[in-house]
């Protein structure tokens, strides 16, 4: 297999998600090959011409990698392919499965390209989202928005993408821990309203996640810090104002967030800088808000 660092990757003007991603493959997960290459963009379809790969970037042919364009490699829209689930992001994450075989069980990497090439076939049409407003509010349709403020600026919106890229697989990758935290090491208790859920963690993805799947109220506790969160589920009647009294009393020391909602009792956030840790256990937590809440 070539091994030679690329110091170009060509792809189409105005690139889509497909397109992003593929840049964003290899330059995240091949860095020793592509982490120093330029990009360049090119009509859709077409190839860098060597007289402008020469003068302009100062390579050869065989230092240039097109992705999403050119049917070369790394594009789909070849006769052949067409009718294929596949992309251009595909058949490049397909190429680092044999440069870097662990890819293959990259859980966060796998769900991405899933929902990638969905997108790129329109699959997005038949998601239940896709009738309302808050659609908008999709990668690829801010992507596309992009284009709108800044027409013309391939680069900018490249790397717009590349960076929402970044931030989208490590939430991925979050979401996936914590659904792994919540299945082996969350914590079940009941009160009157319902089924609740104590975790010992540092993923707070784990909150939103437990009250996705039901419970009412979700509890978690950093073991290396010592910060104490506590959700209760939107539609829930239930409020934390007794709880926030009673912790108050229990552990004055520490700093504590009641919303006025009555939905959020916080000892700790990224957000406060200054804040001291609960003293408070797990178990300790679980057995009052049993106590007040059964």
């Amino acid at each position: 297999m070539n091994t030679t660092a690329r110091k170009l990757i060509v792809t189409h003007h105005a690139p889509d998600l497909d397109a992003i991603t593929s840049v964003w493959l290899l330059k995240r997960f091949d860095s020793q090959k592509y982490a120093n290459a330029k990009v360049a963009f090119v009509n859709p379809g077409e190839t860098i011409s060597l007289e402008e790969a020469e003068k302009e970037f100062s390579c050869q042919l065989h230092e240039i990698t097109h992705v999403d364009t050119g049917l070369r490699e790394f594009d789909h829209h070849q006769a052949e392919r067409a009718s294929k689930e596949i992309c251009a992001a595909t058949l490049v994450f397909d190429y680092l499965t044999q440069v870097r075989p662990e890819i293959k069980d990259d859980a966060a990497l796998v769900e991405m390209i899933k929902i990638v090439v969905d997108i790129d076939h329109f699959g997005e049409i038949y998601w239940p989202e896709a009738k309302e407003n808050r659609f908008v509010f999709s990668l690829h349709e801010l992507i596309h928005g992009h284009e709108s403020i800044e027409p013309h600026d391939d680069d900018s919106q490249l790397h717009f993408g590349m960076r929402a890229l970044d931030c989208a697989y490590a939430e991925m990758t979050n979401r996936l821990k914590a659904e792994e935290i919540i299945g082996t090491k969350g914590i079940e208790f009941e009160i009157k309203e319902g089924k609740c859920l104590g975790l010992e963690t540092q993923n707070d993805e784990t909150i939103k996640l437990s009250q996705v799947k039901g419970y009412i109220l979700a509890v978690r506790k950093d073991p290396e810090y010592g910060h104490l969160r506590i959700k209760v589920r939107p539609d829930a009647q239930l409020n934390l104002e007794k709880l926030y009294q009673a912790v108050k009393a229990m552990d004055p020391k520490a700093t504590w967030f009641y919303h006025a909602s009555g939905k959020m009792l916080l000892n700790g956030s990224i957000k406060h800088r200054n804040q001291v840790a609960s003293s408070l256990s797990l178990k300790s937590i679980i057995q009052l808000i049993q106590k007040l809440y059964s």
